[in-house]
């Protein structure tokens, strides 16, 4: 009988190891673009909502101006003879399975913005525009808060 060296098996064995490697990083950057792509659709998203209530909010009737107080006002703004349409759709929350948005409400109950209810690190960590620059370092998504709030030095 000859020796067997077993020359073919150690080959064998890096070739699946390699394989096993480039496999997980394949999956890794897979994730890691598909994460990315929910955060800026969940940056788009909130966004439209933070213009919605904006336009919500300098679109009333005369001088006087007010904040929804649910999110279906978003839909149908019918406070002028001729109702707008801040928003075309409500949207759901990319990052959290159930779909629902934070709320966030002022002092007298109005809406004034929304946020996701996820509560995973954001990678996106800085490189905001500047209406989200309080996004920077948050240690949540659920730290994004898209409200709008009107300059005081600007008129609607």
């Amino acid at each position: 009988m000859r020796r067997q060296q077993g020359f073919s098996y150690v080959v064998v064995m890096f070739l699946i190891g390699v394989l096993s490697i480039v496999s997980v990083r394949a999956l890794e950057n897979t994730l890691n673009t598909e994460r990315r792509d929910l955060e800026a659709e969940l940056l788009w998203r909130g966004q439209a909502y933070r213009e919605a209530i904006r336009r919500y909010y300098v679109g009333g009737p005369g001088t006087a101006t007010s904040y929804p107080h649910e999110l279906k006002d978003l839909l149908h703004d019918q406070r002028l003879v001729r109702p707008s349409r801040p928003l075309r759709k409500l949207y759901r929350d990319p990052l959290t399975p159930q779909g629902e948005w934070g709320l966030v409400h002022d002092e007298s109950g109005a809406l004034i913005g929304v946020y996701s209810r996820s509560q995973v690190k954001p990678l996106k960590r800085a490189g905001f525009p500047k209406e989200l620059a309080g996004f920077d370092n948050a240690q949540h998504y659920s730290d994004w808060k898209f409200v709008y709030r009107p300059n005081p030095e600007s008129k609607p």
